[in-house]
């Protein structure tokens, strides 16, 4: 089955959080002059029109991106996530957003390496346009979880691995822990960052509890909710979860969760969390 588009998504709340928390790991990797790979196995199209049909039908951007990205009272902890936002929308107004393979793109140094696959028949040559003059760039239609086996570890023994898969079927919420599992045997070294639905939360319980059996150390959960959990309204929540999250992260992560908070769920129904699943 490959029904979901993002398109019809882009730019709204869990964008917002799963692109804060990608922009940080990315901006601290870059702290140190060594290369790294970017391994994104879920990519979709790169970049989304906002004026499109798509994005026009659900209108989930207005109360996601389009509440912050004009902010004065930004925050720094954003800053590196909104740059990319700009860049697609030089004159001001809010035509296009970026996705996790662009967001990558404007944050990646001349020497780092980004590989990206999508399966979707649709979204895949878009992807692959969006790529095709990028030197630093590969990109495949292929199955996601399956480069957790082959395309790790990376020469350069440093990168991050982002898993955003669409849930679509309920075996995907096995899948990633599966492939998180296979990906650390093979890359101990790497940051893995796991973006998930809150649409049932016994789902995300199960998820958080195989990893704390797993063996694997240094597990951040971070999350923000737009509503309380309910088994009625559909997504309720997202969160991020992050295996070897860099040092800042979980700090950066408490400074800014209260202002989106504040700026995304204006009307006081939501939640945060930053906690560890597994500490060191």
């Amino acid at each position: 089955m490959l029904s979901y588009r993002h398109s019809f998504h882009a730019g709204n709340h869990a964008d917002v959080l799963k692109h804060t928390v990608q922009s940080l790991i990315i901006t601290a990797l870059n702290e140190k002059d060594k290369p790294y790979l970017y391994l994104d196995t879920h990519a979709g199209a790169g970049r989304y029109q906002l004026s499109g049909e798509h994005a026009e039908r659900t209108g989930e951007y207005l109360e996601g991106i389009a509440r912050i990205w004009q902010q004065d009272d930004l925050p720094e902890e954003l800053e590196s996530y909104i740059s990319c936002v700009q860049a697609l929308n030089k004159n001001g107004k809010l035509r296009f957003y970026p996705g996790s393979p662009l967001i990558a793109r404007h944050l990646l140094r001349p020497f780092d390496k980004l590989n990206m696959t999508e399966l979707h028949p649709s979204d895949y040559p878009m992807l692959r346009n969006e790529f095709q003059k990028d030197d630093r760039a590969r990109t495949e239609r292929a199955d996601g979880f399956q480069q957790l086996k082959s395309k790790l570890p990376p020469l350069s023994r440093r990168g991050l691995v982002l898993i955003d898969p669409p849930y679509e079927m309920k075996t995907d919420y096995q899948a990633v822990v599966q492939g998180l599992v296979e990906g650390y045997k093979r890359f101990g070294t790497g940051v893995f960052a796991l973006w998930y639905p809150v649409v049932l939360r016994q789902q995300i319980k199960r998820i958080t509890k195989e990893l704390e059996a797993s063996g694997i150390r240094r597990i951040l959960q971070i999350e923000l909710g737009v509503r309380p959990d309910s088994d009625r309204f559909g997504m309720t929540a997202s969160g991020m979860i992050v295996i070897n999250p860099p040092w800042k992260l979980e700090q950066q992560m408490n400074n800014v969760l209260p202002w989106l908070l504040k700026h995304l769920v204006p009307s006081g129904t939501g939640h945060t969390k930053v906690s560890w699943i597994v500490p060191e």
